[in-house]
């Protein structure tokens, strides 16, 4: 069972959309009790973190999830900023995030940029897989995902770093520590590359 959390963050119904489309069993969660029969989470994201992060919390639904997550290793995929969420802290606000992973979320340095519209990062770009993992399998041939993002994961271990991409600078845009998985991009948004890659989330 893939269980969406909806906080009030992301973009809930593709998810939905999507699994539904593929056959995978899908459910929405909005509190504590639809989390308890998940065998996997997706946790979206977007917008401000501190914003992303207080929605969370006043979802009620941090404690159980992170029980899931941290101590029963169900799988989580955070999306956007549910991936920054995963993180220590972030430079866009003040609230801690929720530590899953040993990382920081930085924002993007525009002085290395050379385009006059620079921030956002928005639109697609290539990645370049770092390392053979389950998420990205049959997913080849230069893949090419849809970013939207003024931050980014910089990663205090190099090890959980699965995937990186460029803008301005080299940067991970996605990770997996375990049962935990981020990605910076939109698969919802990535047609055939990012619903393979939703499949093969599910598939773990």
């Amino acid at each position: 069972m893939i269980t969406i959390i909806d906080y009030g963050v992301g973009n809930i119904n593709a998810f939905y959309n999507i699994y539904k489309n593929l056959g995978v069993e899908v459910t929405i969660a909005k509190n504590c009790n639809d989390i308890l029969d998940a065998s996997k989470l997706i946790l979206p994201g977007v917008g401000h973190f501190d914003y992303a992060m207080n929605k969370f919390i006043e979802s009620g639904m941090v404690e159980t999830v992170t029980d899931l997550v941290m101590n029963k290793a169900i799988p989580v995929l955070g999306i956007c900023v549910g991936m920054q969420m995963l993180a220590t802290k972030s430079e866009e606000g003040i609230l801690p995030g929720l530590n899953w992973i040993n990382a920081d979320v930085k924002k993007i340095d525009t002085s290395l940029l050379k385009q006059s519209t620079r921030l956002p990062h928005m639109g697609w770009n290539d990645i370049i897989i770092q390392k053979k993992n389950s998420i990205f399998h049959e997913i080849v041939d230069s893949p090419r995902f849809y970013f939207l993002h003024s931050f980014y994961f910089d990663c205090n271990n190099n090890d959980v770093t699965i995937a990186k991409a460029t803008y301005g600078n080299s940067f991970t845009c996605a990770v997996n520590h375990k049962n935990i998985f981020g990605v910076q991009f939109h698969p919802e948004k990535s047609h055939h590359f990012g619903i393979q890659l939703l499949k093969n989330f599910s598939n773990l």
